[in-house]
């Protein structure tokens, strides 16, 4: 066993072997660049990513591979989709809808649209983090041009509703966008049955190289236009000027088409580790709490709050596990989670949130190794707590007057 144990998947995956294998020659020996034309360089790279482009349509489940627009990562492809529809469709409407648990390159997108005129509802969410499509359907009005509710929670791993809430989208005639970058690889995705227009994936979530990903686009029921964030030579039919990033598509392919192959059998493997860490976890320590929903979830999810534990003590006393606090783009803020504040969770409770993201490469061994750690480090820190003290004396801390000096 190496250590530290990788357990935050969430913020990125290890590059599979097999995607790095095939990802080498477009280093070196085919280094065309797509967009030469006229000789075989070029025309050996374009193929390449012509194939990566069907192999990614192929894990979202869109009808043609030109919906698929290649960007830098998932960050660029929701502020795309976006201020892309928010600018195409302004003339139709200035309203547009998400929810207060999105990531952050959704949310800032949303506040930055705000800030130029557009107005912004944002939903609230159950106390699992999922929306409803009646809470959806509500809030459009005859001047709203867009939806985006992510399809999971990449803190806690809550599964939204999408298909009911492209439903809603379709009868009102709203495009509907998910960031579907935590659900990619872990759930069947499929843009149709879904009713999404459109959709933000990225390679390093699914055992692909850093720097690239990608929008779905829908083309017709309805076409949906987008303006573009970056102008130049036209790439991407328009939509994303710049020399695409070869060797990363043709990794971020290979990924996809791995993540196709081996995701049910993948997926089964890693709930049934998440589970053994939940039992070993519930069954050693009390006054730990679930958060998102216990079922509704991607299987690589655990998001628990060890109440009477400082998250970040807690993390410190297990050096050997490399877990988060948080979402990685977040975690670097001492703030407690806005996606567990969102949902309900009583700050002094969301001060003591740890999420575990398991992976292909996980092992049984490696979960033994956590539940006793986390065990270990748990109970001594509640050793060091008196407020734990006292409520295991069957004191109830609520009923105590605190006098501040």
């Amino acid at each position: 066993m190496k250590f530290p144990i990788y357990l935050d998947y969430h913020a990125t995956t290890p590059l599979d072997p097999e995607v790095l294998k095939t990802m080498l020659p477009y280093f070196t020996e085919v280094f065309g660049n797509a967009a030469s034309r006229n000789h075989e360089f070029g025309w050996t790279a374009e193929a390449a990513v012509e194939k990566a482009r069907h192999q990614i349509a192929k894990l979202v489940g869109a009808q043609h591979d030109k919906e698929v627009i290649f960007t830098s990562g998932a960050t660029e492809s929701n502020n795309l989709a976006i201020q892309g529809v928010a600018e195409m469709y302004k003339e139709k409407g200035n309203h547009i809808i998400t929810s207060p648990i999105e990531h952050k390159s959704v949310l800032d997108t949303f506040h930055f649209l705000e800030k130029k005129g557009y107005e912004v509802t944002i939903l609230p969410v159950d106390s699992y983090g999922q929306v409803s499509p009646e809470v959806v359907r509500n809030a459009i009005t005859p001047k709203t041009i867009l939806v985006s509710i992510m399809t999971a929670n990449n803190e806690i791993g809550t599964i939204n509703p999408i298909a009911e809430i492209g439903k809603v989208c379709k009868e009102k005639g709203v495009i509907f966008h998910t960031d579907a970058v935590q659900a990619a690889g872990k759930i069947p995705l499929n843009v149709e049955a879904m009713g999404v227009d459109l959709m933000s994936v990225t390679a390093h979530k699914i055992y692909g190289p850093k720097g690239v990903g990608a929008l779905y686009v829908r083309r017709k029921n309805p076409r949906v236009r987008i303006a573009p964030l970056i102008y130049g030579g036209g790439h991407e039919r328009g939509m994303r000027s710049g020399t695409l990033n070869v060797p990363g598509i043709v990794g971020f392919g290979k990924a996809a088409e791995i993540a196709v192959r081996v995701m049910q059998d993948e997926m089964a493997q890693i709930k049934r580790l998440r589970d053994k860490l939940w039992e070993g976890l519930q069954k050693n320590l009390d006054e730990i709490y679930l958060n998102g929903h216990p079922t509704e979830r991607i299987a690589n999810n655990l998001n628990f709050s060890f109440a009477f534990v400082e998250g970040e003590s807690l993390m410190m006393g297990m050096k050997e596990l490399a877990v988060s606090s948080g979402s990685a783009c977040t975690s670097a803020s001492l703030e407690p989670s806005y996606v567990l504040k969102a949902i309900g969770v009583g700050e002094d409770l969301a001060h003591t949130s740890i999420r575990f993201g398991l992976g292909r490469f996980t092992t049984d061994e490696e979960i033994d190794y956590t539940i006793e750690k986390v065990v270990e480090t748990v109970k001594k820190l509640r050793d060091l707590s008196p407020l734990y003290e006292m409520v295991k004396e069957g004191i109830d801390l609520k009923s105590i007057a605190w006098t501040g000096h």
